[in-house]
């Protein structure tokens, strides 16, 4: 019997999900983070945003109070139309408010600089 396992959702900032991105590809497991500036109930797709950069999201599977305005952070799987156009369509979102982005950045450049260190410790 087959199973199927769950990607974690590759922490990626907005800013860095753009076509030349490596986690740009279809079906791709993201965690992303931004503030909601649109919600439409009717088709249950949000709009998140993090300085210039912007993502729709597909919410139509969370059980979650959207406010405009406060800061979430999503995990799902990245889908891409043919107009290179993209929507997470998610599988777990979360209010994040409070949350301190310019040290959540640190954090996440700390981790991928460890990560990094890592691979490079065992390829040497």
């Amino acid at each position: 019997m087959a199973t199927s396992a769950v990607s974690f959702g590759a922490l990626v900032t907005l800013k860095e999900l753009n076509p030349s991105s490596p986690h740009f590809k279809q079906e791709a497991s993201l965690r992303v983070t931004g503030k909601l500036q649109e919600y439409d109930l009717e088709t249950a797709i949000a709009s998140i945003s993090e300085g210039n950069a912007s993502l729709k999201i597909d919410t139509q599977h969370l059980k979650v109070n959207l406010r405009i305005g406060s800061l979430y952070q999503f995990i799902g799987e990245l889908l891409i139309d043919t107009n290179n156009e993209a929507i997470l369509r998610a599988r777990v979102g979360r209010n994040v408010d409070g949350m301190d982005l310019n040290l959540y950045h640190q954090s996440l450049q700390l981790l991928r600089d460890f990560q990094a260190e890592q691979i490079n410790s065992r390829t040497a």
